[in-house]
């Protein structure tokens, strides 16, 4: 596949006012295991529904050119998780409206945007326009990326994908067959302790409410039992075994800490919670050789 735009017209605007669940039907909570189909079926119809609500409330969060790792607001600018950039050619993974692919190509990087819902493209290919910093955007999913082996220097990936799907294992491999030699991939997750507690940010969310090794998938479905939302656990123990079997190497997990000042609310991150235990997991790793 080519560098250039893809077509990302499929998914139809929304009605105003309408939620996502209410555009999907969602009518409660299930627990069962959820197979990769069905979870890339739901992420997209779910990311497609809710994309302007999302980025209305969080574009102030992740900007429009700019590289935030996590809700606890930490930059690229400042991490320098990825290394030099420059001339790079940087593959975001579940790019969502690209914001991160844009600051790349402001540091000198050729990035390419994959994200598998076609409203979140939408979003970003019209963000690009808007801030004169239009990216190459692909649409498909995580577990069989659209490109030749070794024909990236970069990969990244700032809670896009991972946690979404139901084989991240694959994810890790493709990744890793995509890579050229040394290259690294960073990705940010929900930090796995984080499944244990209630998506709650004030006190309610400090109690213990379920297993950390219970890895059945958050899913919420419609009346006839479909997914419309699905989100997946896996332990540190997991994620370190999904990048050791892609034959990659872990370089680093970083844990952001709750800085001084902050005061944002985002989701169940809140700095009630980021005070005491972390909220995302970064990890570092590359490809051997080079």
């Amino acid at each position: 596949m080519s560098d250039g735009e893809q077509d990302v017209s499929a998914a139809t605007p929304r009605a105003p006012g309408a939620s996502a669940e209410a555009l999907l039907g969602t009518a409660g909570i299930a627990r069962r295991g959820v197979g990769s189909a069905e979870s890339q079926r739901a992420s997209r119809a779910w990311w497609d529904a809710d994309a302007d609500d999302y980025l209305a409330e969080h574009r102030a969060d992740i900007g429009d050119v700019d590289f935030v790792w996590s809700p606890e607001a930490l930059r690229e600018a400042d991490a320098r998780l990825l290394g030099d950039v420059a001339g790079r050619r940087v593959l975001e993974v579940g790019c969502g409206s690209a914001p991160c692919s844009r600051w790349l190509a402001t540091q000198g990087a050729r990035p390419v945007a994959l994200d598998l819902s076609g409203a979140m493209l939408r979003h970003a290919r019209a963000a690009g326009e808007a801030t004169g910093v239009p990216v190459p955007l692909v649409q498909a999913g995580a577990e069989r990326l659209p490109f030749a082996d070794a024909s990236f220097d970069l990969a990244c990936s700032a809670y896009g994908a991972v946690p979404f799907v139901a084989d991240p294992r694959r994810v890790m491999q493709e990744v890793a067959r995509v890579l050229r030699p040394a290259g690294r991939w960073v990705f940010a997750v929900n930090h796995p302790m984080r499944w244990v507690f209630p998506d709650d940010p004030g006190p309610d969310g400090l109690t213990v409410g379920q297993s950390y090794f219970d890895r059945t998938p958050y899913l919420e479905v419609d009346d006839a039992g479909a997914a419309t939302y699905v989100e997946h656990h896996r332990t540190i123990g997991d994620r370190v075994r999904d990048i050791v079997a892609a034959g990659l190497v872990l370089d680093d997990i970083v844990e952001p800490e709750w800085p001084e000042g902050h005061e944002r609310v985002w989701g169940q991150w809140s700095p009630l919670r980021g005070r005491l235990f972390p909220g995302t997991a970064i990890f570092v790793t590359h490809r051997p050789g080079g």
